[in-house]
């Protein structure tokens, strides 16, 4: 088991809960088909696991040894499920001391993107649960947070990536993963915009409507043209963007949005929902920050 860090790397975070083993499947899934190193990450959090008793400091004494070999169990097993799921896979386990959300934070600036499950109850307490970890690393990570609440749906084909599109530099950065991501996996992409009356009322409806395609076509022009081999698809809906997003999701490989901040319309932002759709979509959902780049290929 080695503890060095692959840089550039898919992090995943596991534990022995079912919700990190759809998150591990999908990080090595992800790794496999961008080329990257998988980085498995198990976090022994001490301080956690008792709830901050008194009499912490002598029950690990006694019981520390036996909880960091069956984390160590955890972690093996996670990483021959990685390398018997992608053979090829370079696959590097570390079993890291902190808290998950500190732990995986610290490795999110040389990695490609940080991957988690959504919560489970298990023996490590949620350890790894959205409420947890994943705004954390939504609010401080510099690359892309996966945030793996269902498996990929099977049945849809063509597949297809959803991304949510409101404007701003936010989901500028969302629509390039997006286009990325379904170049690696030659699957359509839908570019979705939510809007609502209210937000927009100094247009009349038509005018509004009319105006949310015209910035929806814009976030998206040039990337076509990169990315030539992408099927785009424009939708504009009126209704509550974690409604019309996961509604739009329902069959996708997987959700991107931007991760926080105003968006270019009042009642388009998508920063303001990510937190919704890490509940509430029904695929992996991908938070994407406004960093000027990630550790992407």
């Amino acid at each position: 088991m080695s503890t060095s860090q692959a840089r550039g790397a898919v992090v995943v975070g596991v534990d022995a809960t079912p919700g990190a083993r759809l998150a591990l499947a999908w990080a090595a899934d992800e790794a496999a088909l961008r080329r990257l190193p998988l980085h498995v990450v198990l976090a022994v959090d001490a301080l956690g696991l008792e709830g901050g008793s008194v009499e912490l400091p002598s029950l690990w004494t006694t019981w520390g040894p036996e909880v960091r070999a069956a984390y160590a169990s955890v972690l093996e097993e996670a990483r021959d499920f990685a390398v018997e799921r992608h053979p090829g896979l370079t696959v590097v386990a570390e079993l890291a001391d902190g808290s998950p959300a500190d732990v995986l934070r610290a490795r999110a600036p040389d990695s490609a993107m940080v991957v988690i499950g959504s919560r489970h109850h298990g023996i490590v307490r949620d350890l790894l649960s959205r409420e947890s970890v994943g705004q954390p690393l939504v609010t401080h990570a510099p690359c892309p947070v996966v945030v793996v609440r269902e498996p990929e749906p099977v049945t849809q084909a063509p597949p297809h990536v959803v991304v949510g599109v409101d404007g701003s530099a936010l989901s500028a950065e969302a629509v390039r993963f997006a286009f990325e991501e379904a170049a690696f996996r030659e699957a359509r992409l839908i570019a979705v915009s939510a809007w609502e009356p209210a937000h927009l009322r100094d247009l009349a409806v038509e005018d509004a409507e009319d105006e949310v395609r015209r910035v929806l076509a814009e976030s998206t022009a040039g990337w076509r043209e990169k990315y030539p081999q992408v099927e785009v698809r424009h939708e504009v809906v009126r209704g509550h963007p974690v409604r019309v997003l996961s509604d739009a999701a329902q069959w996708a490989v997987v959700l991107v949005v931007g991760s926080r901040g105003l968006g270019g319309f009042s009642g388009l932002l998508l920063g303001s929902v990510s937190q919704g759709l890490m509940h509430h979509a029904p695929c992996p959902v991908v938070i994407v920050p406004h960093s000027g780049g990630y550790g992407g290929v």
